[in-house]
């Protein structure tokens, strides 16, 4: 039986305006999803907000980086209409609240999208955010950038952490254990039935992304039931799983 978990990237992306807070209730409706993937960055003023571009111009009908606006300005900005004219006057949400909307409903794989000194006051925000919630058991903080992972730990090493990781090369394994991470976010084509099968061992959770066709999560699924599958469409994660 496949019974591999299914995230929602970016909440149900593939029908809603990414990381906003439709695509997030469209996520929760979905009984059999039970993770949702969500970028943060920082607003100018230090509020941690969902979005996945360092710049506004993509989802919004903003201009400009997000670390050089302010929160109050960037609440004003359209973040729906690209994606459709039901989705109109959708915002930026604040990390806050997508995790009032998802607490005891979903976990949380909260990407802290940074590059070096980009954000220095990031992880405390975030940590912050989700101890005020206690929620620190619902999430794993994940990046791409090893000095935010290694700074979370510093400020608070209860959280679970995540290395993602996007390269052919290299030696994923060796690296998690370097970070002291317990998850690996990787892009599916790079994710070997080898590495996959040796991590789920040892106890690590491996989430593959992003995977929308029902044809590439049925071949992951034959790799090991425990891959989480990481999707724009999770409505084709229940067509094909829910019938399994």
């Amino acid at each position: 039986m496949m019974n591999n978990m299914c995230v929602a990237h970016r909440g149900f992306s593939g029908k809603a305006p990414e990381n906003t807070l439709a695509a997030v209730r469209m996520a929760i409706a979905l009984p059999f999803v039970r993770w949702m993937e969500i970028d943060v960055q920082l607003t100018k003023d230090g509020v941690p907000v969902v979005i996945h571009d360092y710049s506004l111009d993509r989802t919004t009908n903003g201009h400009g980086k997000v670390k050089n606006m302010d929160y109050e300005h960037m609440r004003r900005l359209d973040a729906g209409s690209w994606k459709g004219r039901a989705f109109r006057g959708e915002r930026v949400p604040s990390l806050e609240e997508v995790l009032a909307l998802a607490s005891g409903r979903l976990r949380l794989n909260i990407e802290l999208k940074t590059v070096g000194d980009m954000y220095p006051g990031l992880a405390q925000a975030v940590i912050d955010l989700v101890n005020a919630r206690g929620m620190r058991e619902e999430v794993v903080l994940t990046s791409f950038d090893a000095g935010v992972l290694r700074r979370i730990k510093e400020l608070d090493a209860r959280f679970h952490t995540g290395l993602i990781y996007d390269s052919r090369s290299g030696d994923p394994a060796g690296k998690l254990d370097e970070l002291g991470c317990s998850f690996l976010s990787i892009s599916f084509d790079r994710l070997s039935p080898v590495l996959a099968k040796s991590l789920i061992a040892r106890g690590v959770q491996v989430m593959a992304w992003t995977l929308n066709k029902g044809k590439e999560m049925r071949r992951l699924s034959e790799i090991h039931s425990d891959i989480m599958i990481c999707t724009n469409r999770p409505d084709i994660w229940g067509e094909l799983f829910l019938k399994a």
